[in-house]
């Protein structure tokens, strides 16, 4: 196993593996779980595996969650469809971290691509810790306590507006009220402080002003994507990225409309 790492605050490429050889080697499992925590992103080139081994790989690392907003694969249910075409571009273009609106998100999301535009159609991966480590001491000491409010409906608003779009998402929204997340959380592994707010579903800050609130949420959003903090993967067919859905988040660039774009993803809880 190689790893180079792809940028100065996160990101790792691995080579020289497949991830069909997880499930022979402990150490192989260990290692990549202890790469997952320190560079919070890897990627993995020319990884050719079905659906259901990308599954497989998965569930070596937690429990296989759902989506309540996307298609799966046909006979692996556990694999969601990502998919942009000319008649069903993607909407979702705000940084995230994925299921932000669950009380316990997702520990790890999985992609692999399957289709790909010509051009354009890059991820963006952003460390909510190096940004945390970043701030002054009178905001960290402003924002410690601070909770945030984070909605499924508020993160989906754009889909449930489209025509018949409230009553394909009435059971979704029925079944994902509005949760509370401390601003700043301690990631259970590294013991780093990061902060957990995010432009898609963070809806609000409680405990200040709406303005205030706001202002901050803003604020905090901008330095978790601030330029010295992200990395940038190209994709190419067969590449699997692996992330840290508590220390990182990130965002697709939709700029290949009209063209096709397809993923298969896991999301992986504990």
């Amino acid at each position: 196993m190689r790893i180079k790492e792809a940028a100065p605050a996160l990101g790792a490429y691995i080579s020289n593996f497949s991830i069909k050889e997880i499930s022979d080697s402990l150490d192989a499992r260990n290692e990549i779980s202890a790469l997952l925590s320190k560079y919070g992103v890897l990627f993995f080139r020319d990884q050719r595996v079905t659906a259901y081994e990308l599954s497989e790989f998965a569930k070596y690392f937690g429990k296989i969650e759902g989506h309540p907003a996307y298609p799966t694969v046909q006979g692996v249910p556990e694999v969601q469809i990502l998919e942009s075409t000319k008649d069903r571009p993607s909407k979702i273009e705000l940084w995230h971290s994925d299921m932000s609106f669950r009380p316990n998100p997702p520990i790890i999301t999985i992609l692999h691509a399957q289709i790909l535009p010509r051009e354009g159609g890059d991820t963006l991966w952003a460390s909510a810790e190096a940004a945390y480590e970043s701030l002054d001491a009178y905001t960290k000491k402003r924002i410690e306590h601070l909770v945030a409010v984070h909605e499924f409906e508020y993160g989906f608003r754009e889909s449930i507006n489209e025509p018949g779009g409230a009553e394909r998402l009435a059971l979704a929204i029925s079944q994902h009220p509005a949760v509370e997340h401390s601003v700043v959380k301690k990631h259970p592994v590294t013991g780093r402080k990061l902060l957990f707010v995010n432009p898609l579903f963070t809806s609000k800050l409680l405990g200040n002003d709406a303005t205030a609130s706001r202002a901050l949420l803003k604020e905090l959003c901008a330095r978790i994507v601030s330029d010295d903090f992200v990395v940038r993967l190209k994709w190419e067919v067969n590449t699997v990225a692996m992330w840290d859905n508590r220390s990182t988040q990130h965002k697709p660039v939709n700029d290949f409309f009209p063209e096709h774009r397809k993923m298969h993803r896991i999301t992986v809880g504990l």
